[in-house]
């Protein structure tokens, strides 16, 4: 748990309370937060262990809802907008959690592989970056795709926008959602393709500027 940027996707720029959900069967071999794969009892710590640590660690805390918004409150933390994230947050029911958020005057925003159903807040922006063919097998749901508001898929290749095309067909409708393209680990070829295809098919292009300025 930690106050930041968002800094990718359509919510680019906006201050942001991340809560980062353990635990995540879906296994892509490029994932950036892997110490949040694995749920064992035994790597259960308190939450001012985890706020406080400077380094990643595969230790988190477990709390209810509204004592994670006492958190938000000690912390003093001042953004309104909260990232719930992974992991993979979509493995739990998110409807307590933001429902009570945005009771509470907050905004709430979920990223997900799409792979478990989406369970929250019909107030919630839900971000599905879908996952296809990954380690772990899980199938991307085409419930997920429709509850949607923003579809943000990671490619280094030509590959993966047929895969995207693939599965946008499933969908109803792409009125009302961002289709966002988003190259990964930064690499060059990868983001002249993203470039390209999303000045082509009039999508939005979706840059990782917190690795570009170097916060969490």
């Amino acid at each position: 748990m930690f106050e930041t940027i968002q800094g990718e996707g359509a919510h680019t720029g906006i201050p942001s309370i991340f809560v980062r959900l353990q635990g995540c069967p879906v296994g892509c071999p490029w994932c950036d937060t892997k110490h949040t794969w694995t749920l064992e009892d035994a790597l259960v710590t308190t939450a001012q262990a985890v706020i406080a640590k400077n380094e990643e660690s595969e230790h988190y805390f477990d709390v209810n809802e509204n004592e994670l918004l006492a958190l938000f409150e000690a912390q003093g933390y001042v953004a309104k907008h909260v990232v719930i994230t992974g992991g993979e947050p979509c493995m739990y029911d998110l409807i307590p959690l933001t429902e009570l958020l945005h009771n509470r005057g907050y905004t709430t925003q979920i990223e997900t592989s799409g792979t478990f159903e989406v369970r929250c807040d019909p107030r919630t922006y839900v971000t599905v970056s879908p996952k296809i063919n990954m380690k772990g097998g899980m199938e991307v749901l085409v419930s997920a795709l429709e509850r949607a508001n923003e579809i943000k898929h990671p490619i280094a290749m030509q590959k993966h926008i047929d895969e995207l095309d693939i599965l946008l067909e499933k969908v109803s409708s792409l009125d009302g959602k961002q289709v966002c393209l988003q190259p990964i680990s930064q690499q060059a070829r990868a983001t002249e393709l993203a470039v390209k295809t999303c000045i082509s098919r009039n999508w939005r292009l979706s840059l990782q500027t917190h690795k570009y300025i170097g916060i969490e």
